[in-house]
């Protein structure tokens, strides 16, 4: 069976018009389905961005930058230290 090559203008009221008359149980599935394709999309634009953060150097300290903040948060130097909590008065 060849599908025919649709337009995208053309496929989202058609797909609009199938969701309206599937059950519930398919409809569920078709949610999960659309939160897939939706957080595989954002995964590979935040890749691609990582990696061109990557590229232009702006992790190059990181590991260096974890190294000092846990070595203030050990030593009692971070802002939040100095200042107790409510709870703590």
């Amino acid at each position: 069976m060849n599908a025919p090559v649709l337009e995208p203008k053309k496929l989202r009221p058609e797909i609009i018009q199938r969701i309206e008359t599937v059950d519930d149980e398919s409809l569920l599935l078709l949610y999960q389905i659309l939160l897939r394709v939706q957080k595989d999309q954002l995964w590979r634009e935040l890749s691609a961005e990582a990696e061109q953060d990557r590229r232009s150097g702006k992790f190059d300290r990181l590991h260096e930058i974890i190294l000092e903040a846990r070595a203030e948060l050990r030593h009692g130097l971070g802002t939040d230290a100095a200042i107790p909590c409510a709870e703590c008065q």
